[in-house]
C-alpha cells in the first residue's frame, strides 16, 4: 500500500534546535525539516496530538523565529532509539507566528532541499 502525504508547501531538511512547550519553551528538541506552515520536531517525548505548542527556535545566524503550532501526529520512541527511528517525534502545523516570519521564509529559500 502506497501512502503520500500532500503538503500544500514543500519541506526542507535542516537540523534547527528548537524549544518548545505547551506554556513555555522548557522542551528541547531540534527540527527533522520544516516549511512555512509545518515541522516535524524530533524528539522522544512529543506532545499528544491536538494540543497547542510555543514553538522557539534558532536559525545558523542567531535570529530567533517565536511561533504557535498544533500537534498534528505523535510517534513517542525510547530516548536511545532517537537516531535510529524514521519518525520519531511530531509534526506541528503552525496557527501563527509571533515574531521573525519573514527571515525564516527568507531562510528556507535559500535551501535547495
Amino acid at each position: 500500500m502506497n501512502t503520500r502525504v500532500v503538503r500544500s508547501q514543500e519541506r526542507k531538511s535542516r537540523r534547527l534546535n528548537v524549544r518548545f512547550g505547551v506554556d513555555d519553551t522548557s522542551e528541547i528538541a531540534f527540527f527533522g525539516n520544516a516549511s512555512v506552515a509545518d515541522a516535524w520536531i524530533i524528539t522522544g517525548q512529543p506532545e499528544r496530538v491536538g494540543t497547542l505548542l510555543r514553538p522557539c527556535f534558532y536559525l545558523p545566524d542567531g535570529d530567533e523565529v517565536l511561533a504557535r503550532g498544533r500537534v498534528r501526529w505523535a510517534n513517542k520512541v525510547p530516548p536511545n532509539l532517537i537516531r535510529v527511528s524514521k519518525n520519531a517525534g511530531m509534526g506541528v502545523s503552525f496557527t501563527r507566528f509571533e515574531s521573525g516570519l519573514l527571515i525564516f521564509s527568507d531562510y528556507l529559500a535559500t535551501l535547495r532541499y
